[in-house]
């Protein structure tokens, strides 16, 4: 069965990191592109960034261009996102996706596979 889970949300102070885990099942890892979203209260959901199968390009909104960085650990199907200089319009539940590539992703397009979420409050 195709799963995405994520982990590593949580609250944290303005300022603050955090870490987000995605594990993947093989076949949904394996030669795709990788990324999250994520979807604030009221707002809808939108692009954070993706990486692709190899040799790890990555892409990223402008929002979070500079504080987050996006990995892979292709041995272990599961893909990071680490998160610093956190602000509180950070907050939001982010969702891990998967895609044949990461421009569909980057251009949230044709989507196979997302994760339910991981919540990630920052407070000021």
């Amino acid at each position: 069965q195709v799963q995405l889970v994520e982990s590593g949300g949580g609250l944290v102070q303005a300022g603050g990191s955090l870490r987000l885990s995605c594990a993947a099942s093989e076949r949904t890892f394996s030669n795709s592109g990788m990324g999250w979203f994520r979807q604030a209260p009221g707002k809808e959901r939108e692009f954070v960034a993706a990486i692709t199968w190899s040799p790890g390009n990555t892409y990223y909104a402008d929002s979070v261009k500079g504080r987050f960085t996006i990995s892979r650990d292709n041995a272990k199907n599961t893909v990071y996102l680490q998160m610093n200089s956190l602000k509180p319009e950070d907050t939001a539940v982010y969702y891990c996706a998967a895609a044949p590539t990461a421009t569909m992703i980057r251009d949230n397009y044709n989507i196979h596979y997302w994760g339910k979420g991981t919540l990630v409050t920052v407070s000021s």
